[in-house]
C-alpha cells in the first residue's frame, strides 16, 4: 500500500456551553485532552498528532506536558476549520480530525480509517460507524445515525431515526465523529458554503454530500464515550478508574 503521510488534529476550545473548561477535566489524574491526544499518539499509522486550541490556558497546560499544540483563532466557526488552519502549511496527504472530548478513543479506530480511506480512492472523507446494540436509542438526537449503499458509502446523516421502522427487527447504525480527510479535498471544504441539509441537521459532513462528494464508511465495534455533559464526564471517570484501578481526582 502507498505509504502517505497523515496527521491527526484534536480541536479543542475551552468555552463549552454544557461543560464549561471541557479540555481540562480531571479524569484519574489526567486531563481529557492529555488522555485523548495520548490515545491519538498511540496510532500506528499517523506521523504526527496536533492539538488545534484558542485557548493559552490549553496551551501552557499541553506544552508542559511535551504535547504539540498549535494557537487558532478564536472566531473559527467549526472543529473542521480549526483542523485546517493547524495544518494548511503542513506538507501531508491525510488529516484526521480526532474528537477532543473522546478520552476512550482507541487508536485502532484511526489506523481503520486512514487505511480504507487510502484504499479508496474514490472518496474524499473516510469515518467510522458502529451498529447500535439494543441498549441503545436511535430516536436520541444526540446519536447522530447513517445510513450508507452497499459499498458503504454514506447516503445520509440524521438525528433521526434512518432508516424508519418498516420491519420488524431494523439494523440501526451509530456515527462516531472521527474523520479522515485528503488534505487536498480539505481545502476545498472549509470553503464551501453551508448548505441546506447541513444546517437543518446541525451536521456539516453533510455538506460533503450536498456538493456530490463521497464518504466512506467503515463498520467498527469498539464502542466510544463521549463527553459533553458532566453525567458523561462522570461516566467516563468510573470506566477509566475501574480500567487502570485508582481512583481518579473528581476536580
Amino acid at each position: 500500500m502507498l505509504r502517505l503521510k497523515a496527521i491527526g488534529v484534536i480541536p479543542a476550545r475551552y468555552d463549552s456551553t454544557r461543560l464549561p473548561g471541557k479540555p481540562l477535566k480531571d479524569i484519574n489524574g489526567k486531563s481529557m485532552i492529555v488522555r485523548v491526544a495520548e490515545q491519538a499518539a498511540k496510532s500506528r499509522i499517523l506521523d504526527d498528532v496536533i492539538v488545534a486550541t484558542d485557548s493559552e490556558l490549553i496551551k501552557n497546560h499541553l506544552t508542559e506536558r511535551g504535547i504539540k499544540v498549535c494557537m487558532t483563532g478564536s472566531d473559527i466557526r467549526s472543529g473542521t476549520d480549526r483542523c485546517y488552519e493547524a495544518v494548511k502549511n503542513v506538507d501531508c496527504d491525510i488529516v484526521v480530525n480526532i474528537q477532543g472530548d473522546e478520552p476512550l478513543l482507541n487508536p485502532d479506530v484511526i489506523d481503520r480509517v486512514v487505511d480504507e480511506l487510502i484504499r479508496t480512492e474514490s472518496a474524499v472523507c473516510c469515518t467510522p460507524v458502529i451498529k447500535i446494540g439494543t441498549d441503545g436509542d436511535p430516536d436520541s438526537k444526540n446519536t447522530v445515525k447513517v445510513v450508507m449503499n452497499n459499498e458503504l458509502c454514506a447516503l445520509y446523516f440524521s438525528r433521526s431515526r434512518i432508516p424508519n421502522n418498516f420491519r420488524s427487527e431494523p439494523v440501526y447504525y451509530k456515527h462516531i465523529g472521527l474523520y479522515a480527510y485528503r488534505s487536498s479535498f480539505l481545502k476545498t471544504f472549509v470553503k464551501l458554503p453551508s448548505t441546506t441539509l447541513e444546517t437543518a441537521e446541525s451536521l456539516e459532513q453533510l455538506r460533503i454530500l450536498e456538493n456530490g462528494y463521497r464518504i466512506k464508511c467503515v463498520e467498527v465495534f469498539m464502542e466510544t464515550a463521549g463527553v459533553d455533559t458532566q453525567e458523561d464526564l462522570d461516566k467516563v471517570r468510573r470506566i477509566i478508574t475501574d480500567k487502570e484501578g485508582r481512583v481518579g481526582n473528581t476536580v
